[in-house]
């Protein structure tokens, strides 16, 4: 009967857990280490977060893999940023989705940093690799990673729920 018990209450603690917050598509992100607010394309179909960056060039700083970058932006200032390196990503991207040739593969190498960032009163580190965006419209991409970090769950439907970021609450 104990082994019974147990069992029954593991499987109501999914149940006991709260809702992740509910986000709009597009969100306004502090990024506070860099002085900028960005809108973001909250993405489930993404698997890491991307911001856009030109100017990439890694480093070694105290034994350590660095990166510096400017921001790929609208209203970039021209700044140039440095960070500590995380991980090198390999995104695959294919030729042709549909065509199962190994061959069309195309892998490209990401520096990625762990940045701060800031979705209305919520402030989370997530893992962010650098590439130019300059060519979307959105130059921050939340990928299912940053969603789990934040908690979020997207509705599609919705635009910039959050408002803009204030986690000096």
């Amino acid at each position: 009967m104990k082994y019974v018990l147990a069992l029954l209450s593991l499987l109501a603690l999914p149940a006991l857990a709260d809702p992740p917050t509910l986000y709009g598509r597009y969100e306004y992100f502090e990024l506070p280490e860099l002085g900028q607010t960005l809108k973001a394309k909250m993405d489930t179909g993404a698997l890491t977060a991307s911001l856009s960056a030109k100017d990439i060039k890694t480093f070694t700083r105290d034994g350590d893999d660095w990166v510096s970058f400017r921001l790929a932006t609208k209203d970039g200032d021209g700044k140039v940023y440095e960070h500590k390196i995380a991980r090198i990503s390999r995104i695959k991207s294919r030729a042709d989705e549909n065509d199962g040739e190994d061959e069309n593969v195309e892998v490209a190498k990401r520096p990625v940093i762990e940045l701060a960032m800031c979705l209305g009163e919520v402030k989370r580190t997530i893992e962010v690799n650098l590439t130019d965006r300059s060519s979307f419209n959105y130059p921050l991409l939340i990928g299912a990673k940053g969603l789990r970090e934040l908690d979020a769950a997207v509705n599609p439907a919705r635009r910039y729920v959050a408002g803009q970021p204030d986690c000096e609450k």
